[in-house]
Protein backbone atom coordinates (compact mmCIF):
# COMPACT_ATOMS: atom_id res chain seq x y z
CA UNK A 1 0.00 0.00 0.00
CA UNK A 2 1.71 3.43 -1.18
CA UNK A 3 2.60 5.99 1.87
CA UNK A 4 -0.41 8.18 2.15
CA UNK A 5 1.24 11.26 4.09
CA UNK A 6 5.04 12.03 3.57
CA UNK A 7 7.94 12.24 6.18
CA UNK A 8 7.55 15.92 6.45
CA UNK A 9 4.09 15.68 7.92
CA UNK A 10 5.99 13.91 11.09
CA UNK A 11 7.90 16.95 11.52
CA UNK A 12 4.98 19.45 11.00
CA UNK A 13 2.97 17.52 13.37
CA UNK A 14 5.59 17.62 16.05
CA UNK A 15 6.01 21.29 15.79
CA UNK A 16 2.39 22.28 15.29
CA UNK A 17 1.57 20.30 18.99
CA UNK A 18 4.86 21.68 20.69
CA UNK A 19 3.57 24.97 18.68
CA UNK A 20 0.38 24.80 20.29
CA UNK A 21 1.63 23.64 24.01
CA UNK A 22 4.09 26.93 23.66
CA UNK A 23 1.20 29.40 22.52
CA UNK A 24 -1.30 27.75 25.85
CA UNK A 25 1.75 28.47 28.13
CA UNK A 26 1.78 32.01 26.56
CA UNK A 27 -1.01 32.89 27.20
CA UNK A 28 -1.37 31.55 30.56
CA UNK A 29 1.40 33.56 31.57
CA UNK A 30 -0.29 36.46 29.95
CA UNK A 31 -3.09 35.96 32.11
CA UNK A 32 -1.67 35.51 35.49
CA UNK A 33 0.17 38.31 34.91
CA UNK A 34 -2.52 40.60 33.57
CA UNK A 35 -4.16 39.13 36.75
CA UNK A 36 -1.72 40.11 39.59
CA UNK A 37 -1.25 44.04 37.83
CA UNK A 38 -2.58 46.77 38.92
CA UNK A 39 -4.83 47.22 36.06
CA UNK A 40 -6.75 44.23 37.69
CA UNK A 41 -6.17 44.90 41.08
CA UNK A 42 -6.70 48.40 41.05
CA UNK A 43 -4.00 48.89 43.24
CA UNK A 44 -2.04 52.29 43.02
CA UNK A 45 -5.37 53.75 41.68
CA UNK A 46 -6.46 56.86 42.81
CA UNK A 47 -10.52 57.63 43.64
CA UNK A 48 -11.77 60.59 42.83
CA UNK A 49 -14.00 61.82 45.86
CA UNK A 50 -16.34 64.59 45.96
CA UNK A 51 -14.03 66.71 48.16
CA UNK A 52 -9.99 66.38 47.41
CA UNK A 53 -8.97 65.33 51.06
CA UNK A 54 -5.09 65.10 51.44
CA UNK A 55 -4.05 61.83 54.02
CA UNK A 56 -0.41 62.80 54.00
CA UNK A 57 -1.81 67.02 55.17
CA UNK A 58 -4.01 65.25 58.04
CA UNK A 59 -2.22 62.46 59.14
CA UNK A 60 1.51 63.39 58.09
CA UNK A 61 4.27 64.00 60.66
CA UNK A 62 4.06 67.92 61.80
CA UNK A 63 8.07 67.54 61.21
CA UNK A 64 7.35 67.39 57.54
CA UNK A 65 4.42 69.74 57.39
CA UNK A 66 1.54 67.90 58.32
CA UNK A 67 -0.96 67.70 61.16
CA UNK A 68 -0.04 64.70 62.49
CA UNK A 69 -4.00 63.76 63.51
CA UNK A 70 -4.26 60.14 64.70
CA UNK A 71 -6.12 57.76 62.63
CA UNK A 72 -8.85 56.90 65.15
CA UNK A 73 -9.94 60.85 65.26
CA UNK A 74 -11.75 60.12 61.91
CA UNK A 75 -12.06 56.27 61.92
CA UNK A 76 -13.29 56.42 65.56
CA UNK A 77 -14.47 52.04 65.37
CA UNK A 78 -11.43 50.58 63.72
CA UNK A 79 -10.38 49.04 67.11
CA UNK A 80 -14.01 48.00 67.90
CA UNK A 81 -15.83 47.17 64.49
CA UNK A 82 -15.04 45.07 62.14
CA UNK A 83 -15.14 48.28 59.99
CA UNK A 84 -12.82 50.82 60.07
CA UNK A 85 -15.61 53.95 60.17
CA UNK A 86 -16.58 56.74 57.38
CA UNK A 87 -15.66 60.12 59.26
CA UNK A 88 -18.70 62.05 59.84
CA UNK A 89 -19.09 65.39 58.64
CA UNK A 90 -19.73 66.18 61.91
CA UNK A 91 -15.71 65.22 62.24
CA UNK A 92 -14.68 67.51 59.39
CA UNK A 93 -16.30 70.54 60.84
CA UNK A 94 -15.16 70.55 64.40
CA UNK A 95 -11.63 71.70 62.91
CA UNK A 96 -13.17 73.41 59.59
CA UNK A 97 -15.96 75.73 61.04
CA UNK A 98 -12.66 77.53 62.58
CA UNK A 99 -10.86 77.18 59.60
CA UNK A 100 -10.90 77.95 55.98
CA UNK A 101 -14.63 78.35 56.25
CA UNK A 102 -14.82 80.22 52.97
CA UNK A 103 -13.05 77.51 51.04
CA UNK A 104 -14.81 76.89 48.26
CA UNK A 105 -13.49 73.39 47.76
CA UNK A 106 -14.98 72.61 51.01
CA UNK A 107 -18.36 73.82 50.33
CA UNK A 108 -19.88 70.23 50.26
CA UNK A 109 -18.84 69.52 53.30
CA UNK A 110 -20.61 72.30 54.36
CA UNK A 111 -23.88 71.86 52.56
CA UNK A 112 -23.92 68.18 54.58
CA UNK A 113 -23.30 69.42 57.39
CA UNK A 114 -26.46 71.91 56.95
CA UNK A 115 -28.51 69.57 55.28
CA UNK A 116 -27.80 66.34 57.04
CA UNK A 117 -27.01 64.53 53.93
CA UNK A 118 -24.07 62.37 53.86
CA UNK A 119 -20.73 63.32 51.78
CA UNK A 120 -20.94 59.93 49.12
CA UNK A 121 -17.36 58.78 49.48
CA UNK A 122 -15.85 56.52 46.99
CA UNK A 123 -14.46 53.51 48.81
CA UNK A 124 -11.15 52.99 48.28
CA UNK A 125 -10.56 49.61 50.24
CA UNK A 126 -13.30 47.56 49.02
CA UNK A 127 -13.33 43.85 49.23
CA UNK A 128 -15.57 41.74 47.50
CA UNK A 129 -18.67 40.68 49.69
CA UNK A 130 -17.77 36.96 50.03
CA UNK A 131 -14.79 37.91 51.92
CA UNK A 132 -14.79 38.42 55.55
CA UNK A 133 -12.55 40.90 57.16
CA UNK A 134 -12.31 42.25 60.87
CA UNK A 135 -10.38 45.43 61.62
CA UNK A 136 -10.35 44.99 65.40
CA UNK A 137 -9.14 41.36 65.38
CA UNK A 138 -5.75 42.55 63.37
CA UNK A 139 -5.54 45.73 65.38
CA UNK A 140 -5.39 43.75 68.66
CA UNK A 141 -3.33 41.07 67.24
CA UNK A 142 -0.70 43.82 65.96
CA UNK A 143 -0.87 44.61 62.51
CA UNK A 144 -0.46 48.02 61.87
CA UNK A 145 -2.46 50.39 59.35
CA UNK A 146 0.16 50.70 57.21
CA UNK A 147 1.14 46.76 56.85
CA UNK A 148 -2.57 46.82 54.50
CA UNK A 149 -2.94 50.22 53.64
CA UNK A 150 0.46 51.60 53.08
CA UNK A 151 2.08 54.64 53.82
CA UNK A 152 -1.38 56.43 53.90
CA UNK A 153 0.20 59.60 55.46
CA UNK A 154 2.53 60.11 52.74
CA UNK A 155 -0.67 59.78 50.22
CA UNK A 156 -1.87 63.20 48.74
CA UNK A 157 -4.77 61.75 47.31
CA UNK A 158 -5.90 57.91 49.19
CA UNK A 159 -5.12 54.84 46.89
CA UNK A 160 -4.71 51.32 47.13
CA UNK A 161 -1.67 49.99 48.07
CA UNK A 162 -1.88 46.67 47.89
CA UNK A 163 -3.59 43.75 45.73
CA UNK A 164 -5.90 42.63 48.64
CA UNK A 165 -6.20 39.24 46.39
CA UNK A 166 -6.16 35.99 48.68
CA UNK A 167 -2.48 34.81 47.93
CA UNK A 168 -1.86 38.25 49.64
CA UNK A 169 -4.04 38.31 52.52
CA UNK A 170 -2.28 34.15 52.70
CA UNK A 171 1.12 35.67 53.56
CA UNK A 172 0.25 37.03 56.41
CA UNK A 173 -1.99 34.60 57.68
CA UNK A 174 0.80 31.88 57.30
CA UNK A 175 3.42 33.71 58.46
CA UNK A 176 2.08 36.08 60.82
CA UNK A 177 5.17 36.76 62.87
CA UNK A 178 6.99 39.00 59.60
CA UNK A 179 4.22 41.27 60.05
CA UNK A 180 2.89 41.90 63.49
CA UNK A 181 4.10 44.93 65.72
CA UNK A 182 3.27 45.41 69.80
CA UNK A 183 0.00 46.95 69.95
CA UNK A 184 0.93 50.15 70.86
CA UNK A 185 2.46 50.96 67.33
CA UNK A 186 -0.67 49.77 65.26
CA UNK A 187 -0.96 53.36 64.78
CA UNK A 188 2.63 54.42 63.88
CA UNK A 189 2.91 55.17 60.70
CA UNK A 190 6.93 54.93 60.70
CA UNK A 191 7.35 52.32 63.16
CA UNK A 192 10.38 49.54 62.90
CA UNK A 193 11.49 47.26 64.88
CA UNK A 194 14.93 47.69 66.58
CA UNK A 195 15.83 44.09 67.49
CA UNK A 196 14.69 42.06 64.04
CA UNK A 197 11.63 41.65 63.14
CA UNK A 198 11.90 37.72 63.27
CA UNK A 199 12.59 37.64 66.78
CA UNK A 200 9.88 40.46 68.31
CA UNK A 201 7.60 38.77 65.68
CA UNK A 202 7.51 35.29 67.40
CA UNK A 203 7.44 36.97 70.78
CA UNK A 204 4.40 38.85 69.71
CA UNK A 205 3.02 35.63 68.61
CA UNK A 206 3.01 33.88 71.44
CA UNK A 207 2.05 37.04 73.81
CA UNK A 208 -0.89 37.80 71.97
CA UNK A 209 -2.17 34.29 70.86
CA UNK A 210 -1.73 35.08 67.05
CA UNK A 211 -2.87 31.81 65.51
CA UNK A 212 -2.11 30.70 61.54
CA UNK A 213 -5.54 30.74 59.93
CA UNK A 214 -5.96 29.78 56.47
CA UNK A 215 -8.81 27.35 56.40
CA UNK A 216 -11.48 28.65 54.04
CA UNK A 217 -14.29 29.21 56.61
CA UNK A 218 -11.66 31.95 58.03
CA UNK A 219 -12.33 34.37 55.69
CA UNK A 220 -15.44 33.02 53.91
CA UNK A 221 -18.56 32.51 55.62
Amino acid sequence: MPQIFSRRFNTISKVSILGSAGILLLLWFVAEVLYNSPYATAADTVHLQPVPFSHEHHAGRPDVGGLGIDCRYCHTSVEDSSFAGVPPTKTCMNCHSQIWVGSEMLEPVRESYRTGRSIEWNRVHDLPQFAYFDHSIHIHKGVGCVTCHGQVDEMPLMSQAASLQMSWCLGCHRQPEDYVRPRAEVFNMHWRPVEGQATLGRQLVEKNHVQSLTSCSTCHR
